[in-house]
């Protein structure tokens, strides 16, 4: 086993991991910030920007399944500094589109450049964490929750001074460029082998990522409900003002924000399965008992501990995911996070069309159950020792190991 890299190499390391969690969350926020002006300088309706934000979905799923192996090979530094340096790049044309055609274009390049550093700074994350040997992944996911406010801060901002899009994007986007580029001075020094001679590597198989795709695609159930139907449901059926309303998506944010910070030393301390477990059944319990009392303050209580409960799910799936699969993490985080991102936009849809059914605070109930079930199952996360004749098949179940499960001080500060 080759000896841990100096103390300072690793700080760097995961500062340089973080920049890009940061980048990928402004970029994100400015862009969302701004789409209603986009929508108004190009005279959309609301159909038309439904295809265009389709197209975004279409490329930022194309980017995932395309970056897996591609990461596996080359290693994860090697494929998320350009990805990182493009991202900025890529943020900038959607602004100058004369067409609806244009936009959507724009918008697939700008969605395959966010899946394609999606999943390499993820998997990065997995290799700063082997090497940090403590629990850090939900740090970098609260640096994200950071950057997608500070980027929807930048944009309202803009549009407050009244700055239209094309600056917005230029501005932003040269910025994101300097966060590349100070993460491409810090990084993690290179594991992987050159390209010719990763070429040559055999390509082994992804085990035991297909139910985990399933946990954290319905944990980002919840979170695409939340970001969609929250204000919704306080001021349609709860009857609430406009501005209470919006204080239940904002108690989400900053609840899953909050949690994601001390996430790493509940990590340490309790483990992922006892962590998964309790996460699902505050989510469940939160957001059902609010349904029940059918009051705002309490649909306001209830999306907050939605979002506490939602927090640590996913990045203790992507950990387990990453060491459950350490020569090929690129392309297991691939598969559980397009699951995820599936979750994410399938289920504001399902709620939808469920609540012309129910009506809508049935419909809620669906990201309740779902929560359910991911406490129910969280033993899929168990940690316990790899071995490499007897792993489980990609189909593995509640049973398969879980995050840093070679590493007997995984669950120690």
């Amino acid at each position: 086993m080759s000896a841990a890299p100096p103390r300072n190499v690793l700080v760097r390391a995961r500062v340089a991991t973080a920049l890009l969690f940061l980048l990928f969350g402004i970029t994100l926020g400015v862009w969302t910030a701004r789409i209603p002006a986009i929508k108004r300088e190009l005279s959309l309706d609301d159909g038309a920007l439904g295809i265009a934000l389709l197209a975004f979905a279409a490329g930022a799923i194309t980017g995932m399944q395309a970056t897996g192996r591609l990461v596996d090979r080359l290693g994860s530094r090697r494929v998320m500094l350009p990805a990182a340096f493009a991202e900025g790049l890529v943020l900038i044309p959607p602004a100058f589109a004369p067409t609806l055609a244009a936009l959507a274009a724009a918008l697939f390049v700008f969605g395959a450049v966010h899946g394609t550093l999606n999943i390499a700074m993820n998997a990065n994350a997995i290799d700063v964490q082997r090497a940090w040997q403590r629990p850090i992944m939900s740090s970098f996911h609260a640096v994200y929750s950071i950057g997608g406010f500070i980027g929807a801060s930048a944009g309202g901002l803009f549009a407050h001074a009244g700055t239209g899009p094309r600056t917005t994007f230029t501005a932003v986007g040269g910025a994101m460029v300097v966060f590349a580029a100070w993460s491409a001075w810090w990084a993690l020094p290179p594991t992987a082998p050159s390209a010719p001679a990763a070429a040559a590597l055999p390509s082994g198989p992804v085990r035991g990522v297909l139910f985990l795709g399933v946990l954290v695609c319905c944990a980002l159930v919840g979170e695409g409900a939340a970001a969609d139907w929250s204000a919704v449901y306080l001021r349609d059926d709860l009857h609430s003002s406009a501005g209470f309303a919006a204080a239940a998506f904002a108690a989400f944010s900053v609840a899953m924000t909050v949690t994601r910070l001390a996430g790493d030393r509940l990590t340490a301390r309790f483990g992922p399965v006892l962590l998964v477990r309790a996460s699902g059944l505050l989510a469940a319990g939160g957001l059902g008992a609010a349904l029940l009392i059918g009051e705002p303050p309490a649909g306001v209580a209830g999306f907050a501990c939605l979002g506490a409960g939602m927090a640590l799910i996913a990045p203790q799936v992507y950990s387990a995911a990453g060491d459950r699969n350490p020569e090929a993490a690129g392309r297991a985080l691939a598969r559980v996070v397009g699951l995820g991102y599936l979750g994410f936009l399938l289920g504001p849809v399902l709620i939808g069309a469920a609540s012309r059914v129910t009506g809508l605070p049935g419909a809620l109930a669906i990201p309740v159950v779902l929560a359910l079930f991911v406490a129910a199952t969280a033993t899929a996360l168990r940690p316990r020792p790899r071995h490499p004749s007897t792993t489980a098949p990609d189909t593995a179940g509640p049973d398969t190991a879980g995050p840093m499960a070679t590493r007997p001080d995984a669950t120690r500060p």
